[in-house]
């Protein structure tokens, strides 16, 4: 069993760390700010399902294959540049809705929530960060490595859920009346675009 303590700076470090721009809360943000509070809520479930993967994955030892695989990593990080390139590619060629909402009547529900897996399980940074993260705060004297692994990973997700959830909201309500003008519409889908493809540059040239 975890000390209170221990879970308690673990819980600290995780906000500070989920509140730092990094690619998954810029990439809540900007998809709150294109298609509302909704949109980045439901993305946001997505990114967690996906850390539950990596939680998972490095309890079970399989992260450390990314890191001891050169190959295993490269595809990974490539796959995952294309998605965020191909994102961006939407982003800049949107079109302005004529009528508030138009813009989310073709992203359903699932597809949002899909694009936050996606997004997430295609960043081998990620499984590298919690194989580096989570058994900084695993007590060896404890025993149980495992459960202790898969307890922190809970609370990162929950702490991960608050934290971005607290940013597509505030996004979303922002984005809900810049989204009234044309132009705005258009300047948010270039901001996006812009993003979406600095991120996945930054994915390329990344290494293990």
């Amino acid at each position: 069993m975890i000390a209170p303590e221990l879970l308690v700076t673990f819980a600290t470090a995780s906000a500070l760390l989920g509140l730092a721009p990094g690619p998954d809360n810029l990439f809540v943000l900007t998809q709150s700010a294109l298609y509302g509070r909704r949109a980045g809520v439901l993305i946001t479930l997505g990114l967690c399902t996906g850390l539950v993967v990596h939680t998972a994955a490095v309890a079970l030892g399989v992260a450390a294959v990314l890191k001891t695989v050169p190959v295993a990593f490269t595809v990974l990080k490539i796959l995952g540049a294309c998605y965020l390139l191909y994102l961006a590619w939407q982003a800049f060629r949107a079109q302005a809705a004529p009528v508030e909402g138009q813009v989310t009547s073709t992203l359903t529900g699932a597809r949002l929530y899909r694009r936050g897996i996606l997004m997430n399980l295609s960043n081998p940074k990620v499984a590298l960060f919690f194989l580096a993260f989570l058994p900084q705060f695993v007590d060896a004297e404890q025993g149980g490595a495992v459960v202790q692994i898969l307890m922190l990973g809970a609370v990162f997700i929950g702490v991960t859920l608050v934290v971005f959830g607290g940013v597509a909201v505030l996004a979303g309500t922002l984005a809900k009346a810049l989204t009234r003008s044309a132009r705005a519409q258009m300047y948010l889908n270039r901001m996006a675009g812009v993003v979406l493809t600095g991120l996945a540059l930054k994915l390329v040239i990344s290494s293990p």
